[in-house]
């Protein structure tokens, strides 16, 4: 892995060469930076590129770690923990209870219950495995009534994905699947009504021209709103476990 020093800050940063390419492209993410140059770019070519845009790189990955920083975790999942869903922080609450599974229900909070059978050091991953599956299956089911709210439009896909997709929300291909990923069940509906309706919306239209945003438009009028809350609050979409401190 290379590095791009900018002042006394060191950032790593993985370099790929691609036929595709006609120019450097950088990608910032959470998890790393992406530089993607032609496959007959020299080192002056790409040490220059670098140089260009050394600022917007150092500011991109500072605002990464910030909202990295502002990510939900749990260290135990027990009650009175706090899970996100919809935009919002819910109450969990569990219980031990008869059956041989791990049961998940959601009444203004979630509440699970877990078999007397399972050890202490087994019950955390039980229960976060069976609250990500629910959370999957609620997703799944959201996006259907909204699918099926939108039909008349005639916007129908030949299928619906839910995934767990890295650094895209959505995606519509040629042949009408659509894909969408499982950790918008974390924003408020209305967003996850937008994303839906988004990706419907490519079905008729491959790209973002004004004629796909008029679509968008003429289905959810405040699209732009919705649109917004999701560039900014994506990183707050979902947990991680992290370890208890020592």
């Amino acid at each position: 892995m290379s590095v791009l020093t900018v002042g006394s800050t060191a950032i790593p940063y993985t370099l790929k060469r691609s036929p595709l390419a006609r120019r450097a492209r950088i990608t910032v993410t959470p998890d790393e930076v992406e530089v993607v140059v032609p496959e007959d770019a020299t080192d002056a070519q790409i040490t220059r590129a670098l140089h260009r845009r050394r600022a917007w790189i150092l500011e991109q990955t500072r605002c990464m770690k910030e909202r990295v920083a502002q990510t939900h975790t749990v260290q135990r999942f027990v009650t009175g923990v706090k899970i996100p869903y919809r935009g919002r922080l819910m109450k969990l609450t569990v219980t031990p209870g008869t059956d041989t599974l791990v049961e998940v229900t959601y009444r203004n909070g979630f509440w699970v219950t877990y078999p007397l059978t399972v050890s202490p050091n087994a019950r955390d991953s039980l229960i976060e495995s069976a609250l990500r599956l629910w959370f999957r299956k609620r997703m799944r089911e959201d996006v259907a009534t909204f699918v099926q709210h939108h039909s008349g439009l005639g916007l129908i896909p030949k299928s619906l994905q839910i995934k767990d997709q890295k650094h895209l929300w959505g995606s519509c291909g040629r042949d009408r699947v659509v894909n969408l990923n499982w950790r918008l069940i974390f924003a408020p509906k209305p967003v996850l009504e937008y994303a839906v309706v988004h990706e419907l919306c490519h079905i008729r239209h491959r790209n973002h021209d004004p004629e796909f945003w008029r679509l968008v438009g003429s289905i959810i009028h405040d699209w732009e709103e919705r649109k917004l809350w999701l560039e900014r609050n994506e990183h707050l979409l979902g947990f991680e476990k992290v370890e208890p401190a020592q």
